[in-house]
């Protein structure tokens, strides 16, 4: 009598990291679905930049001077992009910290997957979000009359570094997810948020700041990409004294990413394969 034994299941780095990308995607297919099963949530999200689009080029426009001959639509609606993607990490921590709250991370854990893929598949459903949320406010931005110089190349290279800015947020909120003690904790990060995405380029010049606080801003991610968006839609910004940091946002809106990523990306993960049982 002979008895055929099941052959063994290949162990080696292709198999594994096969395995780590099919639960990622499964983990992006989840998050995929809640958003089609509860629609509110891109209305809500989708609303504070489009408030904010209303406010400042028809509220505040008419009284905003950023030198020159610049049209402020121009120049606030990429800044309105930057601050969409820079302000999006928080929504990303508070998904992360109502996942952990509810258990669901605890019983991702304790089945047989990849230990990254709970982290990436967040980063990747949340990348195809943010660039849902971009075509929505670049329809808005078309609407009211902006349109980008730069040509399609340009303005193509444009989205890809704000989604890259959006990305290295991803893995931030990510960490911050992990380790606030609930929910409601991670909410009241936002008030630690909005200076991050206030104190930039994104609405004001810094040259136009004290000193002190334009310093500030121009070193801050945000204005970098701010800055490289605007070159690349055609419309840069006239910058006074020509700081390093300002005369080279093309260079350093993708540093700033690479730097993040590799910082809180391991982090993330960490955190995550640490988290008690």
């Amino acid at each position: 009598m002979s008895i055929t034994l099941d052959p063994v299941r290949e162990d080696g780095p292709g198999q594994r990291l096969r395995w780590a990308l099919a639960d990622c995607w499964t983990i992006v297919r989840r998050e995929l679905t809640h958003l089609v099963r509860q629609p509110t949530i891109i209305a809500w999200q989708l609303g504070f930049p489009i408030v904010s689009v209303l406010l400042f080029v028809y509220v505040f426009g008419s009284a905003m001077d950023v030198g020159g001959t610049t049209d402020y639509k121009d120049f606030a609606m990429p800044g309105m992009f930057t601050m969409t993607m820079a302000f999006g990490f928080m929504n990303t921590a508070m998904a992360v910290a109502v996942d952990k709250d509810r258990g669901v991370i605890d019983r991702f854990r304790s089945m047989p997957m990849a230990p990254s893929a709970v982290v990436t598949g967040r980063g990747v459903s949340d990348v195809l979000h943010a660039a849902l949320d971009l075509a929505v406010l670049a329809g808005i931005a078309l609407v009211i009359g902006w349109r980008p110089g730069g040509g399609i190349a340009a303005t193509l290279a444009a989205f890809a570094l704000l989604l890259v800015l959006r990305f290295a947020l991803i893995w931030v909120g990510v960490w911050i997810g992990l380790r606030v003690k609930n929910q409601e904790s991670a909410g009241n990060l936002f008030a630690l948020a909005f200076p991050f995405g206030m104190i930039s380029s994104v609405f004001t010049p810094p040259s136009m700041m004290p000193d002190w606080l334009g310093a500030i801003a121009m070193w801050n991610p945000v204005s970098s990409t701010a800055g490289a968006v605007r070159e690349l839609f055609g419309q840069p910004m006239a910058t006074s004294g020509g700081s390093w940091i300002e005369t080279h946002p093309l260079l350093m809106a993708v540093v700033w990413p690479v730097v993040v990523t590799a910082v809180f990306l391991p982090l993330a993960v960490r955190t995550y394969g640490s988290l008690s049982r």
